[in-house]
This record gives C-alpha cells, structure tokens and sequence, in this order.
C-alpha cells in the first residue's frame, strides 16, 4: 500500500518500474514519492530547504536530498514556488 498524505492522490505518485527507483536510500520505499522526479526547487539554490552540498566544481549536488520525494514533499515544495516564480521572472 503506498502512502496517500490526507488521501490527495495528487500529492503523490510512484514509478515503481522505473530503472532508478527509488533514486535516493530510503528506510520505506512504499513512502517514496516519485511526483518531483526532478526538483523544481534546484534554481532556488541555497533557499530550497533541502540537504544539498556544492562539488569542488560549484554544481549542486543534491544526491542525499530526499525532501520532494518524502512525506510531505508536494507541501513543501508548493509552499516554495512563490519564490520559483519570481526567481525565473524575467526583467522587462
């Protein structure tokens, strides 16, 4: 049974086929929500509110960030994309 968070089925969707999954260690991997397969939040850089590190190289790395594929992943990352919207908002 996978995890359903306040039964909004919206919130969370898993690709249990995909040759990745789960693509981060995980205790549960019927928490695993795959719904952010590829963060939204990375171009808000250090304000993202996940685990991330930078590589000598200055790429983030966020290969030990599980916050968008965890429990409450989809709130977290709506609350964030205010700041999406006016980061990728372009100057006229």
């Amino acid at each position: 049974m996978s995890y359903k968070h306040n039964d909004a089925n919206y919130k969370f969707f898993q690709h249990k086929q995909c040759e990745f999954f789960p693509c981060h260690k995980i205790n549960d991997s019927n928490e695993f929500n795959c719904l952010f397969c590829y963060c939204p939040l990375y171009m808000l850089k250090e304000r993202c509110g996940g685990n991330f590190k930078y590589t000598e190289n200055g790429i983030k790395d966020c290969s030990k960030c599980t916050v968008p594929h965890g429990k409450y992943g989809y709130d977290h990352v709506m609350s964030k994309m205010i700041d999406v919207m006016r980061t990728s908002k372009k100057d006229k």
